[in-house]
């Protein structure tokens, strides 16, 4: 590699994780804000020679090259919603229904981005949480743009103009139609800012030895009033202590009460892998993500889908020593 090549890529290297964060919120996808970051690289590359510095910023001229690929992206996938946005709720014990062709909102395990956030600086974990994350999925396009842009990373009203390649006026209506959609839709960020992570992943490990003892009611003792459940891609979702444990008692009945549980973190939130007992071994049935608050844990997203499972390098089976297979 030319040595003025590897000079670029020294200067851009540094907006890696960042960038991966803009993308995920923009498409909701873990797998493609990985593939839109690459790309956002290789146009740059391509167009480094006409990068003019007294125009704008390293950080702001990227952040156009991502935004751009995100719009086209997001013009052929469209949204990614979670059931609870897209469906009424369900009773907790009728029949379980697939949404087969609907593309769901996935998490982002924190690990992609403290490799290169490892003080956890850079990045507002807060903007991530999978609430938030939902709720920008009632957005168009450009609103959410406007918005994360404006809101999440502070550019001017100018720099976010060209940006997206478009007037203040617009950005402006833009935005201000965006706040109003996202104050309707509730953005999830105002609930979790309290307790700190130590406290929510205690909150998260008490559930877990409830859970491995099959102790429904010490599940129960851990939620709140109006613990919302939504298990993607399933379309069923239900809310409150009550029905939660209704299902959970299924549950236990259906899948067994031996499992073993791996701690994950994702969105800036705890939760963890489920293995449950398969012949000799276990295999790999659902990852769980929690929004813990100060009264206990508030929401619970899991997910059974193979993608998210390799976003997060699960094993899919582990042996009787419960070590990856």
């Amino acid at each position: 590699m030319p040595a003025q090549d590897e000079g670029f890529d020294r200067l851009v290297e540094p907006f890696r994780t960042e960038l991966l964060a803009y993308c995920y919120r923009m498409l909701g996808s873990a797998h493609d804000a990985e593939d839109l970051v690459q790309d956002t690289f290789v146009r740059a590359w391509r167009a480094r020679e006409r990068y003019d510095v007294a125009r704008s910023s390293l950080r702001t001229w990227l952040y156009r090259i991502a935004t751009n690929v995100c719009l086209t992206a997001l013009q052929a996938r469209g949204r990614r919603p979670l059931p609870s946005g897209l469906v009424a709720a369900a009773d907790p014990l009728g029949p379980l229904v697939r949404g087969e062709n609907a593309a769901w909102l996935q998490p982002l395990p924190d690990a992609m981005l403290d490799a290169g956030d490892p003080a956890g600086t850079v990045i507002d974990r807060s903007t991530l949480r999978l609430a938030f994350a939902a709720a920008l999925q009632h957005l168009s396009a450009r609103q959410r743009g406007a918005l994360i842009l404006r809101d999440v990373l502070a550019f001017s009203a100018a720099e976010t103009a060209d940006i997206l390649g478009a007037s203040v006026a617009s950005v402006n209506s833009s935005l201000q139609r965006a706040r109003t959609r996202l104050a309707e839709a509730g953005d999830g960020r105002e609930a979790v800012s309290e307790p700190s992570q130590a406290e929510q992943r205690a909150w998260v490990e008490r559930y877990m030895r409830a859970f491995e003892r099959a102790d429904v009611e010490g599940l129960k003792r851990l939620l709140t009033e109006d613990v919302l459940m939504e298990m993607p891609p399933v379309l069923n979702w239900f809310v409150g202590r009550e029905n939660y444990g209704l299902f959970m008692n299924w549950v236990f009945e259906q899948a067994g009460t031996d499992c073993h549980l791996e701690p994950v973190s994702a969105n800036g939130q705890p939760g963890f892998a489920a293995y449950r007992r398969l012949g000799e071994g276990y295999e790999l049935h659902t990852l769980q993500i929690f929004t813990v608050t100060a009264e206990g844990i508030s929401r619970n997203s899991v997910f059974q889908e193979p993608e998210v499972f390799a976003t997060f390098g699960l094993a899919s089976e582990l042996d009787g020593d419960r070590r990856a297979r």
